[in-house]
């Protein structure tokens, strides 16, 4: 099933974002205030609505209840971002990622409902979409031109599996290097570990294999 993103804000990074996110096909919203960007990228996404991100009744009429996730990528409003965390915390909206451009602003944005907050110094719109577009993904790091590595949490048919039973590299072209139970440390992983859900995997893959996992 496609996850539904709405990316409040055309600005260099939800450009980025919501880019990548069509393009990895995920039913992308786009809002910003500037009609003409909205024409521009409407071709680039599956809905775009040129409305005030500043208006709480603007953002009320979005229908963002009906997203999946919610992105706040105007960073440079502080106002804009708080009434939209606010209304997407209020409509449901399951996970609510606001991008941030200092310390207070990001304490500001989870004190209204952020789940989580994004510094643009610290990451790129492709990195977040591949994060957001997996349900197993924690992070993301590009590794070389044709390499990712990837730390994520055990696929639900992998749980009390080991990597002998699973055999990930033949099924699925990847490597599992290192594992760690949530507030450990990370350790090499034996064939015969079977997984747990609290545990997390750092894997090696190739670009083209990523969406084996999504």
């Amino acid at each position: 099933m496609k996850k539904s993103v709405a990316v409040l804000g055309l600005g260099n990074y939800g450009k980025s974002l919501a880019e990548k996110l069509y393009d990895m096909g995920a039913d992308v919203l786009v809002v910003d205030k500037n009609e003409n960007l909205i024409k521009e990228f409407s071709s680039k996404c599956s809905a775009a609505i040129c409305a005030d991100l500043c208006n709480e009744e603007a953002v009320a009429a979005l229908g963002l209840k009906n997203m999946d996730v919610v992105i706040t990528s105007v960073a440079k409003n502080l106002t804009a971002s708080i009434i939209a965390v606010a209304v997407a915390k209020e409509q449901g909206v399951p996970l609510i990622i606001a991008k941030s451009s200092s310390d207070r602003m990001s304490s500001i944005l989870l004190r209204v409902g952020a789940n989580k907050v994004i510094d643009p110094e610290e990451e790129g719109g492709v990195r977040s979409a591949r994060i957001l577009m997996s349900s197993s993904f924690k992070d993301f790091f590009e590794l070389d031109d044709n390499m990712y590595v990837v730390e994520m949490a055990p696929k639900k048919d992998w749980v009390g599996k080991s990597l002998l039973e699973l055999g990930l590299r033949k099924t699925l072209n990847i490597n599992v290097i290192a594992i760690k139970k949530k507030g450990g440390l990370w350790q090499f992983v034996d064939s015969k570990t079977k997984f747990e859900e609290e545990y997390s995997l750092l894997v090696v893959m190739e670009k083209k294999d990523v969406k084996k996992l999504n």
